[in-house]
C-alpha cells in the first residue's frame, strides 16, 4: 500500500513540473531569394551560369577547413544566415561562429537559428541573450519544458518522453540562400578538429545551384513545424536587450581566444582555407543529385520503419549496386533487413565493405552493443568490417597534431565508381525511426573517387583494425598486432556494450 501511494505521489509531483507555455501563432516564414549583392552572389554567380540547371559540389573532409567555410560565409553574408543543428558548443570555434552570426545580423543580415533542444537548453540563456536582437531569431526543436536542472530534464523525460524522444539531427549552414554546407557536423571544437582531446572525423558537402535552394526550403519546413518554439516563449526574462549586451564581451573574446591559439595556425596554413579566401575554390557540378530530408514530424508518420525518407531514398541506390558499396557509419546498428539486404549484396559478388567506430573510438559504447549483434552475420556474409582506432596520432589529417583520440563521425556512402551519399544519417534504429535526418546524394564519378580515397585512407591499417571471424571467433588486426576481443577498450566499455547487446534497447540506438 505504502509503495503504491508513493508511485502515485511521484506521479502526481512529475505531472506538476514544469509545462510548455503556449505556441504563439505565427505566420509561415521562408527563406529569403538567393542574394544579388555580396561576395557569396559574385562568387556563385557566374558559376551557375556557366553550368545552367547544374548544381556545384565540394567534398569537405577537413575539420580545419569546414571550420573556416562557416565563419567566413557569415562574414560575406549579404542577406540571410540560416543555422540549424543538433548540437552548438559553447567552446572556441562554437563562440567564434556565434560572434559571426552576431556580428552579421549587426550589419543587416537576417539570422535565423534552429538548434535541437537536447543540448541547447544547458545553453539557453546564451541563445535567449541572441535572440533579443532585431535581426536575430532562435526557435528550438522539440523543446524541453522546464529550462533549467538536471531534475526538471528527468521529469520532463518522464512525463513527456515520446515527444522529447524525437530529436532534430540535421545539420544545414546557408548563406544568402547562395551555398550550404550539409553533412555531420555540429558546430563545436571536436568537429572542426580543434580540440586537444577527442577530434572527429567528420564529413561535409560545400554547394551551390539549385540544391541550395531545396536544403533552404527543407529548413523552412522545420522552421515553420508545430514541434519548434520560439525562445523568446520559453524563456522570455532572458530574451532581452540587457542579456545582448551581457555576452557581446564574451563573444568577442572568442575572436582573440582563437587568434591567439595553435588552431589560429592551422587555419592560416590549410590550403583549402586559402582557396576559399581567394576564390579558386573549385566546385563539381552535376545535374544528377538529390537533397532528402525526414519530416519534422516524423514520430507521428505510420511504422516506424516508414518514416525516414532518407531511408527509402537510399534503399535503391544500394539495391543497384553493380561492384561494389562502400559504407561508413559511426553509430552502425543494421537491424535484420539491413545485415540481410548487405549480405545479399555480398553473396551475389557485390564488394561490400563498412567502416565505424571500434568500441574504444565509439562515443556511445551502448550503439556499438547493438551492432556487435549483427557483427558475425556479416562477415559470414561476406561483408568486410573496419573499425576505426582511437588513436590521434593516425589522423593528423583530420585534427591536430597532439589530440589524443579521434571517433567516426563521418555518414556516408559511396556506390560503384559513380554515387555517393552525405549527411546526418546512421545506419541504425533511431535514424530510421526516431531522429529527423537528412543527406545529399550526388552522381559524379570525380567525388565518388575522392570520397573511395577518404575511404581508403580511413580502412587502412593506420587507422583501422580489420575485422576477421576465424573458427567462429572474432579477430582484430592492422597487419601488425592482433586482438581476440574489443582492442584498447577497457573493462567498464566492454560491460556498457554488453549490457546494450542482451537489453531489448534495439529501437533506441
Amino acid at each position: 500500500m505504502h509503495s503504491r501511494l508513493f508511485v502515485l505521489a511521484l506521479v502526481a509531483l512529475l505531472s506538476a513540473c514544469s509545462q510548455l507555455p503556449t505556441r504563439p501563432e505565427m505566420p509561415p516564414a521562408t527563406a529569403l531569394p538567393p542574394a544579388s549583392q555580396g561576395p557569396l552572389s559574385e562568387w556563385t554567380g557566374p558559376q551557375e551560369q556557366a553550368h545552367a540547371g547544374q548544381a556545384g559540389f565540394r567534398l569537405v573532409s577537413n575539420g580545419v577547413e569546414a571550420f573556416a567555410l562557416r565563419a567566413r560565409s557569415a562574414r560575406m553574408a549579404h542577406d540571410s544566415l540560416d543555422i540549424q543543428t543538433y548540437i552548438w558548443h559553447g567552446d572556441m570555434t562554437g563562440l567564434l561562429l556565434a560572434q559571426r552570426a552576431l556580428e552579421a545580423a549587426d550589419r543587416g543580415v537576417r539570422v535565423r537559428i534552429l538548434v535541437d533542444d537536447m543540448d541547447a537548453r544547458a545553453k539557453n540563456r546564451g541563445f535567449a541573450a541572441l535572440d533579443a536582437h532585431p535581426n536575430i531569431e532562435v526557435r528550438m526543436f522539440n523543446p524541453f519544458a522546464s529550462r533549467k536542472g538536471t531534475w526538471g530534464k528527468v521529469s520532463d523525460l518522464g512525463t513527456d518522453f515520446k515527444r522529447l524522444n524525437h530529436r532534430m539531427h540535421n545539420k544545414s549552414w546557408i548563406a544568402d540562400n547562395r551555398i550550404a554546407l550539409v553533412g555531420g557536423r555540429n558546430l563545436g571544437d571536436e568537429y572542426f578538429g580543434a580540440s586537444e582531446e577527442t577530434n572527429f572525423v567528420d564529413l561535409d558537402l560545400l554547394m551551390a545551384g539549385p540544391v541550395v535552394g531545396q536544403i533552404s526550403a527543407s529548413f523552412d519546413r522545420f522552421w515553420n513545424a508545430p514541434s519548434n518554439y520560439p525562445i523568446a516563449t520559453l524563456s522570455p526574462d532572458d530574451a532581452n536587450a540587457a542579456a545582448l549586451e551581457k555576452v557581446r564581451p564574451q563573444l568577442l573574446a572568442s575572436i582573440d581566444a582563437i587568434r591567439n591559439s595553435a588552431y589560429a595556425r592551422a587555419v592560416q596554413d590549410d590550403s583549402g582555407v586559402q582557396a576559399w579566401m581567394d576564390g579558386s575554390t573549385e566546385l563539381r557540378w552535376s545535374d544528377q543529385w538529390r537533397f532528402v530530408s525526414d519530416d519534422p514530424m516524423k514520430l507521428e508518420m505510420g511504422d516506424g520503419d516508414q518514416r525516414s525518407n532518407v531511408a527509402a531514398a537510399l534503399l535503391p541506390v544500394l539495391q543497384s549496386t553493380q561492384q561494389r558499396a562502400h559504407l561508413i557509419s559511426p553509430y552502425f546498428v543494421p537491424g535484420d533487413r539491413g545485415t540481410a539486404l548487405l549480405v545479399d549484396l555480398a553473396k551475389s559478388g557485390r564488394d561490400v565493405k563498412i567502416l565505424t567506430n571500434s568500441l574504444a573510438a565509439n562515443d556511445v559504447a551502448a550503439v556499438h552493443g547493438g551492432y556487435s549483434r549483427y557483427r558475425p552475420t556479416l562477415l559470414e556474409g561476406g561483408v568486410q568490417i573496419w573499425e576505426l582506432k582511437p588513436l590521434g596520432e593516425a589522423n593528423d589529417n583530420f585534427s591536430l597534431k597532439g589530440s589524443s583520440g579521434s571517433s567516426l563521425h563521418t555518414k556516408a556512402l559511396v556506390i560503384d565508381e559513380r554515387q555517393i551519399f552525405v549527411g546526418s544519417y546512421n545506419l541504425d534504429p533511431r535514424s530510421t525511426s526516431l531522429n529527423s535526418e537528412q543527406g545529399v546524394l550526388v552522381s559524379d564519378p570525380q567525388l565518388a573517387a575522392q570520397l573511395e580515397q577518404i575511404f581508403q585512407t580511413q580502412v587502412s591499417p593506420a587507422h583501422a583494425w580489420k575485422v576477421e571471424q576465424v573458427d567462429g571467433d572474432l579477430r582484430w588486426s592492422d597487419g601488425s598486432e592482433t586482438f581476440d576481443k574489443e582492442p584498447k577498450a577497457s573493462a567498464s566499455r566492454r560491460m556498457q556494450a554488453w549490457l546494450m547487446k542482451i537489453l531489448p534497447v534495439q529501437s533506441q540506438l
